[in-house]
């Protein structure tokens, strides 16, 4: 099946004249008839070798000692006469560094010795002003080629001057360029690189029709499409969302004789794991090997990606070892992927043995993966496990940080231990490490549990000794245990200070401090405090609401949606029928009275 070409009329690439902002001279003062065309930002700044910058060509750069003695001293050489290699050298040299003044010499030092210039001094040009990110200098070099220096222009100096205009993203002047040179001057004829180049510009520029129409031009102009032909259209189609149509492309370049290469199947088998088709990803894998193409590394990766973004951890742990078995080495992010999916959905020991099997293929894993997998045993009750695997690392000399402390911390903290917990803090601090409001929060956390809420309010004030910026989570803790131990004058006293430092209370803060003022008798208050947990936690849904239906009036919104399910399960209220929302979204209009008195009576019936 023909991947389909765009129906409508094909973008219109029109030159247009804007004056240059650049203050650069390059080679020469003449304007350009084809740079006056091309609208760019201002030449960057040029580096001169001791690290300063200039919007000028670079003045103050040293040559090497061969320049002085050929410009200033040619006289005592006698009847020797350079010859062009010597020329080739220096530019070679002066490119390398980008230094344009001493080019500008060379070529003006060519012009009066009356040398032939060659096209590859040129390219040697072009290259550097890409390095330099100056396209229009590259694109006015061209431009004289032929009128000032008697060079031949052919496809090699005008893909190179293409190649430095993609690769400062001027996508829209390379069609301009193109347009102009091909379509306009028509004295160059362009190859397969030029095809190449003009094909990834339009699919970066959006125009993945144009450039399917570009493609089907190549017979036309004798020109076979090659294998980065198709990979660079495949992968602009999966990116448009054209995934049927880059995989019919795959077919049609076989059925023309040329081979794909795995980079070609990697792009499709990425955007159909993008897409959520699997099945078809793997396949294509399958039929890389009949095809003879054996699949790499990014191939296995970008498949057991998808698995596991999908939740389907066996078949990607069966496609590892596949992998392995192939003496292929998954990256930091497969593994990651793979253990942190196995955690998910509570396999942590599946995750441990995933992560042996790697170091015992010698590859070494990183302390994102302990840090998961410690986490991971921890929250399943699995204390022992979580504590050699601790063990282990530190025996494969794997320096624990900051994130696989604190995974530790808050896993002894889970655990009711406490104390041994703030020995790791002592341990971590002692080896350089500083704690993040993460770990403290995990270790006020662990005392409040214990019933030690002294000591969790002095881990609270070592925070601030310490410099440890502390963040809602840090007080929703805080607030949760007060509450907890019955001390509702503290628990108030440290809400009163999270909206003083601007801070917005999260569903547990609101929850613990409903609960702690309703235990209190103070329903009313409660109350209050519940419509406004509402009102804070609701409104961003009801302002995005306003602005998509824009003349609806009313909104029911079911709380649960607003994320609240949460906090009113911990109030023991599992239902309120709707609220009303105006439309201006900036604060709830009522709760129906009906429902009001409703959520009053409960809460009374509930704290008696």
């Amino acid at each position: 099946m023909p991947i389909s070409t765009s129906k409508g009329k094909r973008p219109t690439l029109k030159l247009f004249s804007i004056p240059s902002k650049s203050h650069c001279q390059l080679f020469s003062a003449k304007p350009s008839p084809t740079a006056q065309h091309l609208n760019e930002s201002p030449a960057p700044q040029l580096r001169h070798r001791d690290g300063t910058c200039s919007q000028e060509s670079i003045s103050n750069f040293e040559g090497p000692p061969i320049s002085d003695t050929i410009f200033r001293d040619s006289r005592k050489l006698g009847t020797y006469r350079r010859g062009d290699s010597t020329f080739y050298s220096l530019i070679e040299y002066h490119a390398k560094y980008g230094d344009f003044r001493s080019l500008e010499m060379v070529l003006e030092q060519m012009k009066r010795d009356k040398r032939a210039f060659l096209e590859k001094n040129f390219i040697l040009i072009f290259r550097a002003c890409g390095k330099a990110n100056l396209p229009r200098k590259a694109i006015e070099l061209f431009d004289r080629m032929v009128d000032e220096f008697q060079c031949k222009q052919t496809v090699k100096s005008f893909n190179s001057v293409l190649n430095v205009i993609i690769q400062q993203g001027l996508y829209r002047h390379a069609l301009e360029f193109y347009d102009y040179v091909i379509n306009k001057k028509k004295n160059i004829s362009p190859n397969v690189l030029t095809f190449n180049l003009m094909i990834k510009a339009l699919c970066k520029s959006g125009w993945v029709s144009r450039a399917v129409d570009l493609f089907r031009e190549m017979p036309i102009l004798k020109c076979d499409p090659d294998v980065f032909t198709y990979c660079t259209l495949m992968d602009g189609l999966c990116k448009d969302n054209r995934i049927e149509d880059a995989v019919a492309l795959l077919d049609e370049m076989q059925i023309e004789g040329c081979s794909p290469t795995p980079a070609t199947f990697n792009v499709l088998i990425n955007g159909l794991c993008k897409k959520g088709d699997l099945a078809r990803a793997a396949k294509l894998l399958d039929n890389m090997f009949l095809k003879g193409c054996t699949p790499n590394e990014v191939t296995y990766n970008t498949l057991i990606h998808g698995l596991c973004l999908k939740g389907k951890l066996d078949r990607a742990v069966s496609l590892l070892s596949r992998m392995l078995s192939n003496k292929l080495i998954p990256n930091d992010v497969t593994y990651g992927t793979i253990i942190s999916g196995l955690v998910k959905q509570g396999r942590a020991v599946d995750g441990v043995h995933v992560l042996m099997a790697m170091e015992e293929r010698g590859y070494r894993a990183n302390e994102y993966g302990y840090s998961a997998l410690i986490s991971g045993l921890f929250r399943e009750g699995k204390s022992e496990e979580a504590l050699k695997l601790w063990g282990k690392m530190i025996e494969k000399g794997c320096k624990p940080n900051t994130v696989v402390y604190s995974a530790l911390i808050d896993g002894l903290c889970r655990e009711g231990k406490p104390y041994e917990a703030e020995e790791f803090l002592f341990q971590m601090i002692n080896v350089g490490y500083k704690a993040n409001a993460f770990t403290y929060s995990s270790l006020i956390r662990g005392f409040f549990q214990v019933g030690k809420s002294d000591k969790a309010i002095l881990l609270w004030k070592e925070m601030a000794e310490k410099d440890c910026k502390d963040n809602e989570v840090c007080y929703s803790v805080l607030i949760h245990g007060l509450c907890k131990d019955g001390k509702l004058k503290d628990a108030l006293m440290i809400w009163k200070h999270v909206l003083a430092k601007g801070l917005t209370p999260d569903t547990v803060a609101y929850s613990s401090m409903i609960h702690g003022l309703c235990n209190a008798g103070l329903i009313e208050q409660g109350l209050d405090l519940f419509n406004e947990m509402l009102y804070r936690l609701l409104s961003p849904v009801i302002r995005q609401l306003t602005e998509k239906y824009p003349r609806v009036t009313t909104y029911k919104i079911d709380i649960n949606k607003g994320g609240l399910e949460n906090a009113l399960s911990k109030l023991n209220i599992h239902s309120v029928p709707t609220l009303h929302f105006f439309q201006d979204g900036d604060k709830a209009s009522e709760v129906i009275g009906a429902d009001v008195q409703r959520l009053k009576d409960t809460m009374e019936a509930l704290y008696k």
